[in-house]
This record gives structure tokens, C-alpha cells and sequence, in this order.
């Protein structure tokens, strides 16, 4: 009996220490398949940088602000979209971004996801004009 309880405890106290991390991976949900999904839509829907950013720059500095800064900026958006669209459709069976296949574009926030910086970073993925979505890659609009 007491070899029995011996052997037990034993087996619980290894089995207690030994844990597996089964978890995937951080990039793991970053695929070829994603990043052409990626390419597609910056070049498919990039234009809309356009009227988004004439929409914010004309809610932060006003109408004139919005129909000169904004259009610029939404163009300069439009074109890097554009831009890093095609280059993704190019390559989107080689892990370019340091070995991965995550986009290539600026990062900022405290975990690193891709967030929107309203002067000079991009989302991952292209605004949705409208106010209804039902996607949680996009970013909010204020209506």
C-alpha cells in the first residue's frame, strides 16, 4: 500500500510540472492566403482612403481642411495601399516581413496588432464606407 501511494504522489507531482504550451503560435494566423486576401483588397478598395480622409480631416480641421488636406492625404494613402497591394499580389508566397508573412506596414499600440494612427499609418486592411459592419478588422466611424 505504501508503495502504491509512493508511486501515486510521484506520478502527480511530474505530472503537475510537465505542461505543454498547445497554443498556435503568434503568427500563426498570418498566412499566404491572408496576405493575398490582403493584396486583393488594398488594390480593389484602396480608393477609399480617398473620401475617408476628406471625412476625417473635414470632422478635425474643418471644410477647407478637409476638401485640400484630406483629398492629398487620402490620394497619398490610396497610392501606398495601392502600392503595397501590388507588391503583396507579387509576393504572396514568400515570407517577406522578417520571415513572416504579416504586412509590412507600420505598427503601433501597446500588443503590436495593427491599429489606425490617423497621420501616417495604415490598418491592415482597407476603411468600409458606411456604418454598419460586422467585421472587427475595420476601423469605427463616428456618425
Amino acid at each position: 500500500m505504501k508503495k502504491l501511494l509512493v508511486i501515486a504522489t510521484t506520478f502527480a507531482a511530474l505530472s503537475s510540472v510537465v505542461v505543454a504550451d498547445i497554443q498556435a503560435p503568434p503568427g500563426s494566423t498570418y498566412t499566404s492566403s491572408r496576405k493575398l486576401g490582403r493584396a486583393f483588397s488594398n488594390i480593389l478598395y484602396g480608393l477609399v482612403e480617398i473620401p475617408e480622409q476628406i471625412v476625417r480631416k473635414n470632422e478635425q480641421y474643418g471644410r477647407k481642411g478637409g476638401s485640400t488636406y484630406g483629398t492629398v492625404d487620402g490620394t497619398s494613402r490610396a497610392l501606398r495601399r495601392l502600392g503595397y497591394g501590388f507588391y503583396e499580389l507579387f509576393t504572396f508566397t514568400c515570407p517577406t516581413y522578417r520571415g513572416t508573412f504579416k504586412p509590412p506596414y507600420e505598427r503601433c499600440g501597446e500588443d503590436n496588432r495593427i491599429e489606425m494612427n490617423p497621420h501616417d499609418g495604415l490598418s491592415e486592411f482597407p476603411p468600409e464606407l458606411g456604418f454598419e459592419t460586422g467585421f472587427d478588422h475595420v476601423r469605427s466611424q463616428k456618425y
